[in-house]
């Protein structure tokens, strides 16, 4: 596959997730024939949102876009995924923490936004930050669930969940009640709805005990926004079957549906290498992987069967020599991919 370059440079920061612009009045406000949001990875979240965008002559633009979370200004990091759902735009904290740990309640959020708001003048970030109840609800259903995640290692466990809490324990948080010793920790790293309004979560780790990547079904996620907000609960667990290669781990980096009711993906490595990653030195066959383009379907089309926690996966690019693909697009027929970059934004065109 040949792929075109194109470079940004957006607060001089890197890019997580793709997602297509839906909003023709936001289109239309900018000029542009179609677009793309990013999420900046380091930084508070109303701080991290850009648009790629396509102008109506052909030319391609980097926009940031100036956002307001209101009294959550400032205290949230590392959003990771982006998705659309009836007319808003969610995005998706990693839940997960640096590279050596603790996890950091910082990251434990999700956030919305109306799409046709960022025509006109400042952005209004809703966001909730959810003190480790997605995390409790997601390790509840990886302990219920008929697959075997890997076992996250000594070092991984005593940096991620002990740690944690031995932290939030001596400053008396209340969080500290969702986390128990033997849970896994969680990183987010791609997030797309159902058409019947649940919301898969790809994770970058866990990943099975045969080093495959994890997706977790969760519903609710709009009632965490309401005015008395109810906390969303985890449907089902499930492995995507047959893209890793033997002897590898490979965990999700984003996930996009299709035109005809599937979904496509980027599979790749569980952590960066050269980065001091805890994960990677319990389980090095997780970093050096190449970014792999996926598809898969749910069996209804909305949610899978009752049961049914394997889904087979069809590869569609071996992205080689690519590791850190984060975002993926189908659009017209062709692919369109960001990359995690130093201090730059890059878009791979097919």
């Amino acid at each position: 596959m040949t792929l075109r370059l194109l470079e940004f440079l957006v607060a001089g920061n890197e890019a997580s997730d793709l997602l297509p612009v839906r909003s023709a009045a936001l289109l239309r406000a900018y000029g542009a024939r179609r677009g793309f949001w990013t999420v900046l990875d380091e930084g508070p979240v109303e701080r991290c949102l850009a648009l790629l965008l396509e102008l109506d002559d052909g030319e391609w633009t980097a926009r940031h876009v100036v956002a307001d979370a209101g009294v959550e200004n400032g205290r949230t990091e590392d959003g990771e995924a982006l998705a659309h759902h009836d007319g808003w735009v969610y995005v998706f904290g990693s839940h997960f923490g640096s590279k050596a740990g603790p996890l950091r309640p910082r990251r434990a959020f999700v956030a919305r936004f109306r799409e046709d708001d960022a025509a006109t003048g400042p952005l209004r970030v809703h966001v909730v930050r959810n003190r480790f109840r997605l995390h409790r609800a997601v390790n509840d259903a990886l302990v219920a669930a008929p697959l075997t995640p890997l076992p996250p290692g000594e070092r991984v466990r005593a940096r991620f969940i002990v740690e944690t809490l031995a932290r939030g324990t001596a400053r008396e948080k209340s969080w500290v009640s969702r986390l128990a010793p033997d849970d896994l920790p969680l990183n987010v790293e791609a997030a797309a709805f159902t058409p019947a309004g649940t919301v898969l979560l790809g994770l970058r780790f866990p990943v099975t005990e045969a080093g495959e990547p994890i997706l977790v079904e969760v519903t609710g996620v709009p009632g965490m926004f309401a005015a008395e907000p109810a906390w969303p609960s985890a449907l089902g667990v499930y492995a995507v079957t047959g893209v890793t290669p033997s002897g590898e781990l490979t965990g999700f980096r984003a996930i996009s549906p299709t035109s005809d009711g599937g979904y496509a993906a980027v599979i790749g490595s569980i952590d960066a290498l050269g980065k001091g990653s805890v994960l990677l030195d319990d389980h090095p066959g997780g970093g050096e992987v190449t970014s792999r383009h996926v598809r898969f379907r749910l069996s209804n089309g909305d949610v899978a069967a009752p049961g049914r926690h394997r889904l087979a996966g069809e590869l569609v690019a071996d992205l080689a020599p690519f590791h850190h693909v984060e975002g993926l697009a189908e659009l017209d027929g062709r692919p369109f991919y960001v990359t995690d970059e130093d201090h730059r934004v890059a878009l791979w065109v097919g």
